[in-house]
């Protein structure tokens, strides 16, 4: 009998030490897809749910406002460029007639200067058409990595502004899970610490690792986050998942 409720207590105390936390699927590399300039939305090439490959085309963005920049720039390089050819037949005029003692030095060194000066600012122009022109590629918004789209916030015909969320992207080749612990069980876990990931809707059972502990409590719960990172080569695995998380 008392060798009965030995095993009896050694087993409760198995059980007590087996702690099993719930959390949900996460993407550790999710991304807000913005644009960085102002402008209509002309085409948008994806949806929610859709994965999509890294470089592919998300939406692009109206061009006249930068093609307008870009006349204007172009415009302000060919002026200096023709006043620079005029000041020049006129340096080089001017230095025949100095040899011949017809002009004063002074009015050479004048147009050199002016020579120098519009020089200098068709490099300025040149520099700004350049910057102008390179500004196309941000009308066209790309895909930074592989991933999933989880929210598509915009349509054409819309104004995309700068620093609002266009798409919300998540890379489904990063996943974790995300927990909270009681902060009487975080001194049961450190940073790498073995637990198992279950995924009951895909009765998937897979060994995972804390890979992350949030030193910020909740105040209302008094619990910590933390994530676990684990392998599944499940292609049906999406963030916000329901998972449990298992500590010996």
């Amino acid at each position: 009998m008392k060798k009965f409720l030995i095993l009896i207590a050694l087993g409760a105390s198995l059980v007590a030490e087996t702690l099993t936390l719930s959390g949900s699927v996460i993407s550790d590399n999710q991304k807000m897809i913005t644009s960085r300039f102002m402008g209509f939305v002309t085409d948008v090439n994806v949806n929610e749910g859709e994965r999509v490959v890294k470089d592919q085309i998300l939406y692009t963005i109206d061009s006249r406002e930068i093609d307008s920049a870009k006349r204007q720039s172009e415009l302000s390089l060919q002026m200096y460029q023709n006043q620079y050819s005029n000041v020049e037949l006129n340096l080089n005029r001017y230095k025949r007639l100095l040899a011949k003692d017809m002009v004063s030095k002074y009015e050479v060194e004048n147009l050199e200067l002016a020579a120098l000066n519009l020089q200098n600012m068709i490099s300025i122009a040149k520099a700004r058409l350049k910057e102008v022109e390179n500004q196309y590629r941000y009308l066209i918004i790309k895909a930074p990595n592989a991933g999933v789209v989880v929210a598509k916030n915009i349509k054409v015909g819309e104004m995309a502004m700068p620093g609002m969320p266009a798409i919300v992207l998540s890379d489904l080749s990063d996943l974790k899970i995300s927990a909270e612990i009681a902060e009487n069980d975080l001194s049961r876990i450190k940073h790498g610490t073995k637990v198992i990931v279950n995924i009951p809707s895909l009765k998937i059972k897979s060994i995972g690792k804390v890979t992350a502990i949030i030193p910020s409590s909740n105040p209302m719960t008094h619990t910590f986050k933390i994530k676990v990172s684990f392998k599944s080569n499940h292609r049906s695995v999406y963030p916000g998942m329901y998972a449990t998380v298992e500590i010996k």
